[in-house]
């Protein structure tokens, strides 16, 4: 006897595949990260991560035009400071690297979303993300630090906020802080979900964040966990976060999925650099195909649940998918 049901024949031409596909990707979908530094006179490649670069701040306003030509509306800025201390006061300074670089894309008035990362540990000597008192991050004391740096960064321009700390009441502070000085109608994206994971290596080499002692396992959470994810991300939307991240992407599909049931705010998932690495350094191997590779990445990644995708991707994606 002959099957009744042949799925196979919804799949026998590119339209008809086209026609009944389940997950979309668009340009619409993608945030561009870019490292912005005050420690060189021209953009360095990053050699974890092929392709990318800390940017000075001329060729990250170049990078913001790309991105808006390429269909994206929206970049994540990452900054570098040429001095770091133990406070990490090079994260809330008004003429910050950061701050400065918010300042020079919002001149050009391009139609583009600027988010900035809320967090110290690229401008610590110690390289946490937070204040350190008897050899361990102090969260009470981190919250004021936190909520300067979002302050000063929305002061110099900045549309979106993304604290990525993981102190406890963090975006409470931030939203307080916000509200309390004008800006209540500045979006908070918080790294509701931020693993402590080892997927971050190469990102720490490119900003030089990497703890000078001990791990962030007291701050950052568990990867065996999922429910703990789900209270975090209940906690900072209660405080008033507008959107929240799960971080990294591919190796947490079913936190990403988790949250997406959860709640009824956007989910962003963040592909991060050893996500992008592996590819990278698999398609110079010659052991893949990239292109195929990073859609097929950024499809899953986008059918487990996530309305927003942070990736190193993006402006290849976008133009892929046009």
């Amino acid at each position: 006897m002959f099957p009744v049901h042949r799925p196979r024949r919804l799949r026998t031409t590119p339209m008809l595949r086209d026609m009944v596909r389940e997950t979309a990707l668009s340009p619409d979908d993608f945030i561009y990260p870019l490292f912005v530094q005050e420690t060189s006179s021209k953009p360095e490649p990053i050699e974890s991560m092929p392709g990318q670069f800390r940017h000075t701040i001329e060729t990250l306003v170049e990078q913001a035009e790309k991105t808006v030509e390429a269909g994206l509306k929206a970049i994540l800025l990452f900054g570098i400071p040429e001095k770091k201390d133990e406070e990490g006061s090079q994260a809330y300074a008004d003429n910050g690297i950061i701050q400065r670089a918010v300042r020079a894309v919002k001149k050009k008035n391009l139609p583009l979303l600027v988010i900035t990362d809320v967090c110290m540990c690229e401008y610590t000597s110690h390289g946490h993300c937070g204040v350190i008192r008897n050899k361990d991050v102090d969260n009470d004391l981190s919250l004021d630090s936190i909520g300067r740096t979002a302050l000063s960064q929305v002061r110099a321009g900045a549309d979106i906020v993304a604290p990525s700390d993981m102190m406890d009441g963090r975006v409470g502070a931030i939203r307080d802080l916000l509200d309390s000085e004008g800006y209540s109608n500045v979006p908070i994206l918080s790294y509701a979900a931020k693993y402590a994971s080892s997927f971050y290596g190469p990102f720490r080499e490119a900003a030089g964040s990497a703890p000078g002692f001990g791990d962030r396992k007291s701050y950052q959470m568990d990867p065996a966990n999922i429910r703990e994810a789900l209270k975090e991300v209940q906690t900072d939307i209660d405080e008033g976060a507008d959107m929240v991240m799960v971080k990294p992407a591919l190796a947490y599909l079913d936190v990403i999925q988790a949250v997406k049931q959860f709640t009824d705010v956007p989910v962003a998932a963040y592909n991060v650099s050893g996500e992008y690495s592996m590819i990278e350094f698999a398609a110079k191997a010659g052991v893949l195909d990239r292109q195929k590779i990073i859609l097929e990445v950024l499809q899953s990644i986008k059918r487990a649940g996530a309305d927003i995708i942070l990736t190193y991707h993006a402006l290849e994606a976008a133009a892929w998918i046009k």
